[in-house]
């Protein structure tokens, strides 16, 4: 079986480069998103407690099934832990077989910021020239690059209460050409912005952004408030905006419309991808793009990593799946069993 181990990802991000990898992931995504109807969809089974969540992410087309093994502990950094871990698998559909594993700790961050990406290129206002990212942890470089890819915006503001998580993110980007000011507040990072990227990792129902800070037009990425009891806006900026989801059902319990009326209005962004200009009702209109992560971004990036790394020194095969000489004879694997006495 095929094998991504996380040396080897973090070799073949190495190699390919990380902007290059989230715009493939873009078109990709877009791709998939415009058959949205061919998948099997369902909302991620979580198993909850108070320290986090641990979630299975399942998907599948006409050819592969794929699943997402996630955590998210937003007190495990404090233990030296990741916030986030996970690993993937792509199964073919018609024998049932595993044929791809992955870590996805790494890919999760690509592929989360390539989502964003998408968002970006069907969502944001025409023209942005300025971005704001409220939260600098482990996502918020990923974030960058894909609003760059989408945009060429290199000139960035940012807010993280803490402020070595600020600096960290300017220390990381300024060598990829980056210009990153670290902000007071976040109405201070926000001022002027078109794109405000929200992605801090408090499990609670909090308000990162006051609503009097979002100005007309722009466009807000929800993507920190992910499980049931964790938000980020102010409700008074998702009442006023058009509200674009990736899979109703699950934004439903998760995003930041979890605290809305059930009959709250969202659009799904996979409608909108043939129709430019579909977002908006009018130029002031404010749009918050409510990502929860799906299971099929997930099998997106898991069928991308395969593909790209087939035959190349980043992949590894490893003995997972059984295969006996006869199919029927499994015990006959064993080696024989001692005599007995």
């Amino acid at each position: 079986m095929r094998f991504v181990s996380v040396r080897n990802m973090a070799r073949w991000i190495g190699a390919t480069g990380h902007e290059r990898i989230i715009s493939a992931l873009v078109d990709d995504l877009e791709a998939d998103f415009r058959r949205w109807p061919e998948f099997t969809k369902s909302p991620r089974f979580a198993a909850h407690s108070p320290l986090g969540v641990i979630e299975l992410m399942p998907a599948n087309d006409r050819e592969h099934y794929a699943f997402k093994y996630v955590n998210g502990h937003p007190s495990n950094p404090g233990r030296g832990l990741q916030t986030v871990t996970a690993f993937g698998v792509l199964a073919d559909l018609d024998s049932g077989y595993p044929v791809f594993i992955s870590e996805m700790t790494l890919l999760t961050a690509l592929r989360t910021a390539a989502v964003t990406g998408l968002a970006v290129r069907h969502l944001a206002p025409v023209g942005a020239t300025r971005a704001a990212f409220i939260g600098a942890g482990s996502q918020s470089e990923f974030q960058a690059l894909a609003v760059r890819a989408e945009t060429g915006i290199d000139q960035i503001a940012v807010f993280d209460v803490d402020p070595h998580a600020g600096h960290k993110l300017r220390g990381n980007l300024a060598p990829l050409g980056f210009e990153v000011r670290v902000a007071a507040s976040a109405e201070d990072a926000v001022l002027g912005a078109d794109i405000i990227t929200t992605c801090t990792a408090d499990k609670a129902n909090a308000v990162v952004l006051d609503d009097a800070a979002v100005r007309p037009g722009v466009l807000v990425n929800g993507i920190g408030g992910d499980c049931p009891g964790k938000t980020e806006l102010d409700p008074r900026t998702v009442q006023r905006a058009r509200v674009v989801v990736e899979f109703e059902p699950q934004t439903r319990i998760e995003g930041e419309i979890q605290n809305m009326a059930p009959d709250f209005p969202v659009t799904e962004l996979w409608t909108l991808l043939d129709s430019p200009g579909a977002a908006r009702a009018r130029p002031d209109e404010v749009v918050v793009f409510d990502s929860v992560g799906f299971a099929v971004e997930d099998f997106t990036a898991l069928r991308h990593v395969a593909r790209a790394v087939l035959g190349t020194p980043f992949e590894e095969h490893i003995d997972l799946v059984a295969e006996p000489d006869d199919p029927r004879d499994l015990f006959g694997m064993l080696p024989a069993p001692m005599p007995v006495a």
